[in-house]
């Protein structure tokens, strides 16, 4: 890593480092990560990558005579029409684009919308390249209600091929250590040690290695710290999930899953 001579506060990417990436859909969750995945692209001079994918499950529903939809606010059952469902899908991918553009106002980022029609986690895991970074609201595009950490996050969290950010728009960042588990420091696509890691990226101040602990030990940890942000390994990771499943839901930092 290397800096570059016409941005001297960013970095010269390696080869390694392909894109920063980030699921994009109008709710919150989405919108956070975005803001998020702008700010790591911008300071490492890496390409921004916006996926908006139309889910292909809901448009196969709509065909059926029987669906329904149910407004989430009125509570109004109506017929769940196809076209209807197609306008809505246009007018939500013309809501991300204007969202993108704000929040790439003013930087020198390249940044692109990329439009496709499938199922969500499978559209996300064929982009996604080693070298990336992903960035995913922490609700997931499945679970807007609720805290739950969503099926479409956990599944790309969990399968990735590449290092994968979860964001969580109720609990605004605060620069804070990086931490990491004792043993285990994270080779980051931004930052091959801990050390360049904390450098470039702004969310960071600092390193905290951490004892070995279990699921409940760690949530209490960062339930008081909530600053910074935790990296771990997915295998460190999946330990945790069989202990508790919804332990990523109530961790209120950021994480950092290296595969």
């Amino acid at each position: 890593m290397t800096p570059d001579p016409e941005n001297p506060s960013a970095v010269a990417l390696s080869v390694e480092m392909l894109r920063v990436l980030t699921l994009l859909d109008d709710s919150r969750q989405g919108v956070a990560a975005l803001e998020a995945a702008v700010l790591l692209a911008e300071q490492v001079s890496a390409e921004l990558v916006a996926l908006y994918v139309e889910d292909q499950n809901l448009l196969q529903c709509a065909g059926f005579p029987f669906s329904r939809e149910i407004g989430a606010s009125s509570g109004v059952v109506r017929p769940l029409s196809l076209e209807r469902l197609e306008s809505s899908l246009l007018h939500q991918e013309r809501r991300v684009a204007r969202a993108l553009e704000r929040a790439a106002a003013g930087r020198a980022l390249r940044h692109r919308l990329q439009v496709s029609r499938g199922q969500v986690a499978s559209e996300a895991l064929a982009e996604a390249a080693p070298g990336d970074v992903l960035f995913l609201g922490k609700a997931g595009l499945s679970a807007r209600w609720g805290s739950r950490l969503g099926s479409t996050s956990r599944r790309l969290v969990l399968e990735a091929p590449c290092t994968v950010v979860i964001w969580d728009e109720r609990h605004p960042p605060t620069p804070g250590p990086l931490r990491y588990f004792r043993g285990e420091a994270p080779a980051l696509p931004w930052g091959e040690t801990p050390r360049e890691a904390v450098r470039w990226h702004p969310l960071f101040v600092g390193r905290e290695e951490l004892a070995s602990m279990e699921a409940p030990a760690l949530e209490a940890f960062l339930g008081q710290a909530r600053r910074g942000a935790l990296a771990m390994t997915r295998e460190r990771l999946i330990l945790l999930l069989e202990q508790d499943a919804e332990l990523l839901a109530r961790i209120p930092v950021p994480i950092v899953v290296v595969p």
